[in-house]
């Protein structure tokens, strides 16, 4: 299965954190065998949602909330980030009839399907439900503000499978928050996990410094701005302030070969690029932005090749 060319943005909240029922619900959950293991989670996401969207009609929203999540385990503590398939479908939905003309939605979705999905998501923004889902995705790139809440001691890279030329860098257990050997079995990916304080404190500092050397608007959605910063702030502050964030490269490392991904060091370049901004070192700070434009830059123009 070739999974799909996007990054991902998680939280993984304690499992203390949530209300009963759910609290009991997720701790048996990740005692149990029979759920997706974090290595093959992604892949599980995927099949699943091929299956919904190559029906006829295709099934643009699923009937009911996902009951799976990504579990990890740190200090005897079980952390939990739902994957809230529907939530997110209902988002990705309402994002793609805005940003695209009312006949190209119709091709890929029939009008009375679409509308019925909205009228459902309306009637669940209407009860009040939470819109903040613990996942982001970003199709074809990782957005230069997903940088900002990582250190580079905080990354996991493994490349290969055991036989085929298979290494490791910072390698962490399937559940573990970041911290001990690796256990699961190794596939191709690279990850950055923190802790929430980690990732607001590093928000934080860096919001005033890209405002008063990029500015807060939006313009290249491409490129850093205060303004994206203030979102990911918002969305981070949501959540139990001991939880953990984690960046995940997702099918993203099959665009890159073994030596790029392992050259790949974009939340370090990142955060010597606020460095230099700080200190008014303008040549170090474009030095490290042209490194991360020109390492991204390729990766999204894919996006567009024939």
């Amino acid at each position: 299965m070739v999974l799909p060319y996007a990054a991902y943005l998680r939280v993984y909240e304690p499992v203390t954190a949530f209300p009963e029922p759910a609290r009991t619900l997720w701790t048996v959950y990740a005692d149990s065998r029979r759920r997706p293991r974090r290595i093959h989670a992604l892949g599980v996401e995927h099949r699943d949602a091929t299956l919904r969207m190559t029906g006829s009609p295709p099934e643009v929203v699923p009937e009911r909330e996902s009951r799976d999540a990504y579990v990890r385990r740190l200090d005897d503590m079980i952390y939990v980030c739902p994957w809230e398939t529907r939530l997110r479908s209902w988002l990705a939905f309402e994002r793609f009839r805005d940003e695209h003309a009312a006949g190209v939605a119709a091709a890929f979705v029939p009008p009375p399907l679409s509308e019925r999905v909205m009228s459902d998501f309306g009637q669940w923004k209407n009860a009040g439900r939470s819109l903040r889902p613990h996942i982001l995705t970003s199709t074809w790139h990782v957005p230069l503000d997903w940088f900002v809440p990582f250190a580079r001691g905080e990354r996991c890279l493994m490349l290969g499978t055991p036989g085929t030329g298979y290494s490791k860098s910072d390698d962490v257990s399937e559940e573990q928050g970041g911290h001990g050997p690796a256990t699961a079995a190794p596939a191709r990916t690279l990850i950055y996990v923190t802790s929430m304080g980690e990732a607001r404190q590093r928000v934080s500092a860096a919001l005033p410094v890209v405002r008063e050397n990029l500015g807060d608007g939006t313009g290249d959605v491409h490129l850093l701005s205060a303004g994206r910063l203030e979102t990911l702030g918002r969305w981070l502050g949501g959540f139990h302030p001991r939880a953990l964030v984690e960046l995940d490269y997702g099918g993203l490392v099959h665009l890159m070969d073994d030596r790029a991904l392992s050259a790949d060091e974009s939340v370090a370049e990142m955060a010597v690029a606020l460095t230099g901004m700080e200190r008014g070192e303008a040549e170090l700070t474009v030095a490290m932005y042209k490194r991360l434009l020109a390492r991204w830059r390729p990766v999204q123009a894919l996006e567009t090749a024939n």
